[in-house]
């Protein structure tokens, strides 16, 4: 028998042991069914739930059933309706089920181990709460663990049980905070084989940048640079302009020991030059995400009320909803409208005016897609006054200038453009980014912001690269082009994969239905040192079945396509890596 508990996604050979116990447990031992014959317990919802199962050695010890929103459907329809439990009409509702373990090992880890899991999965699939049916008896026990009853009971053969539901964040900070010592002593015990890392982020929000792990953060290995493809993260696959480098290379020991312009005057004053926009409407800050927290944490309170697109870019939901604690809402993004913003939809979601501000990146990341400026200047136009406007366009440049909202950000105090020079400028390293208000707007925030906002080297680099508008333009041409070969290479590799590649510089790649996940995926290509984005954790509505792949050049896209397709070879169904996901697997995001 092996030494530790080890937890996985059941296997074709495990269902039978689960309808097995299934059967034992809630038909014979607790006559919430009638025995069958047969000796074997099924629902209508078996071979579309996933379960998850403990085992020690050749041992099963327990199991518990998760069904995701995806389905349509859940246990719970069996006993109340929609209209009597509107829980169930919530988009990213993911349901835990059945939780059973063995008699003899009821006294062990496995129950919280499995519930713990439970809470792990739907994270790493985007979901954003959790409904369950608790037994009455065992109440307590679902209590402590941050589940609260929904003022539901459910009566099922001779068993009552308990509507219960909490929030994945609720839910994750309660085993953080209250189980983090017996969660480090079963992380020691456990061989967790699950396709999601065992703890999350101590931040709490999930970034890219895994690639980075591989070349070495101490800095002392930077030579694995040219071994690694850092496809998880948006950085440009092309230098920044001749210009830049020119003026980083100059005299890169004064640019390290020289303080920059106290407020960017200099970088502030180009920016106003280039995209022909009054200095005064203009805010500069350390990248985007240094102007998100900045700008946000001084609009915003717990009592704001927020609207997201989903899928969208992952620190707007951190920000707004685990550091300043706001009410979230998500406008969702449907594939089947392939992932457009409809803006009657969306004109139609604001019009009540209960919103204190809407994000829209555009183009979206990460779906790639961008929305029309006439269409979101009617939409703005006629929303409510008292609701502000957040517009993210760290990457249009890759559909045109012309499209900004800057313009419209000058005069209107409801809207704020954030601009970073990363992408598009090929500075991610650099952190320069601005945004584009009313005066009065961009004045008071940039009253709160810290001198020395953006580094010296950042602001040579920025202001070089400003100055060179026709190479930039030239490299974004060619990154259409790239994108285009790498998605008709990798939709070659299998018919039953799914190719977006919308207008930026980055592609989507959706794996199919029974298939291996996208986090599968993503660690086998990491075994040949390309890095992937799994975007499960960003929307249930990617099934965790979609990863996101930056373009690079022409020699590491083709690397990226052999990695995808020995990946895939790899990951044909009854390959052992199905269930050879180590402990602690990142699954990343995208930094800006």
């Amino acid at each position: 028998m092996g030494r530790y508990l080890q937890l996985r996604a059941a296997t074709p050979e495990d269902l039978e042991w689960v309808h097995e116990l299934r059967h034992r447990v809630y038909a014979e031992e607790l006559g919430q069914h009638v025995p069958d014959p047969a000796g074997r317990l099924r629902d209508g919802l078996d071979g579309d739930n996933v379960y998850l199962v403990a085992a020690r050695g050749a041992d099963r010890i327990g199991f518990v059933s998760l069904t995701p929103p995806w389905l349509g459907r859940y246990g719970l329809d069996k006993y109340l309706t929609r209209d009597e439990l509107p829980l169930l009409t919530e988009d990213d509702l993911f349901e835990v089920r059945i939780l059973t373990v063995e008699p003899r090992r009821r006294a062990g880890a496995a129950a919280p181990l499995l519930m713990y899991a439970a809470l792990r999965w739907i994270a790493a699939r985007g979901g954003r709460r959790v409904v369950a049916m608790g037994r009455t008896e065992l109440l307590d026990m679902y209590l402590a663990v941050g589940l609260r009853p929904v003022g539901r009971t459910v009566h099922s053969g001779a068993l009552t049980f308990e509507v219960l539901t909490g929030t994945v964040t609720e839910l994750t900070n309660v085993a953080m905070d209250r189980y983090r010592g017996t969660l480090e002593w079963l992380r020691s015990q456990v061989d967790w084989r699950l396709d999601v890392a065992f703890a999350p982020r101590p931040d709490g929000c999930e970034h890219g940048g895994a690639s980075f792990t591989a070349i070495g953060t101490d800095f002392r290995s930077l030579h694995r640079r040219h071994q690694v493809v850092a496809a998880d993260v948006l950085d440009a696959w092309f230098p920044p302009a001749p210009g830049v480098r020119a003026a980083l290379a100059e005299d890169p020991a004064w640019a390290a020991r020289t303080s920059p312009p106290t407020d960017a005057e200099g970088l502030l004053a180009e920016i106003a030059t280039a995209r022909a926009l009054p200095a005064e409407t203009l805010a500069v800050g350390a990248g985007s995400s240094d102007l998100i927290f900045r700008a946000f944490g001084q609009w915003l309170t717990p009592e704001s009320r927020v609207l997201l697109t989903d899928p969208g870019y992952g620190e707007y939901a951190h920000v707004t909803e685990r550091v300043i604690g706001c009410r979230v809402d998500r406008f969702r993004l449907r594939r089947a409208d392939g992932w457009r913003i409809d803006p009657a939809r969306l004109s139609a979601a604001v019009e009540s005016g209960r919103y204190d501000l809407v994000v829209v990146v555009n183009p979206n990341n990460p779906t790639g897609r961008h929305a029309p400026a006439a269409e979101l200047r009617s939409v703005i136009a006629a929303a409510p006054a008292r609701t502000r406007w957040w517009i993210d366009e760290a990457y249009l440049g890759y559909v045109g200038l012309t499209e900004s909202l800057a313009g419209l950000a000058t005069t209107d105090p409801r809207v704020v453009v954030c601009s970073s020079l990363s992408k598009m400028y090929a500075l991610s390293g650099m952190r320069a980014a601005y945004l584009v208000a009313e005066p009065g707007t961009a004045a008071r925030l940039r009253r709160w912001t810290p001198p020395w906002p953006v580094s010296l080297p950042a602001q040579l680099a920025a202001v070089a690269a400003l100055r060179d508008p026709a190479y930039y333009s030239d490299r974004w041409v060619r990154t259409h082009a790239l994108r285009r070969q790498l998605a008709a290479d990798l939709a070659g590799l299998d018919e039953a994969v799914v190719v977006e590649e919308a207008v930026a510089n980055f592609l989507t790649v959706t794996l199919p239905s029974g298939g291996p996940s996208a986090a599968q995926l993503v660690h086998e290509c990491r075994r040949r040192d390309v890095y992937l984005r799994d975007l499960s954790p960003l929307s249930w509505e990617y099934e965790g079945r979609a990863v996101r792949i930056a373009v690079k050049d022409t020699a590491e896209n083709t690397r990226i396509v052999a990695a995808c397709r020995a990946a895939l070879d790899v990951l044909r169904p009854g390959s052992d890596s199905l269930l050879s996901m180590p402990p602690g697997v990142p699954v990343a995001g995208s930094a800006r």
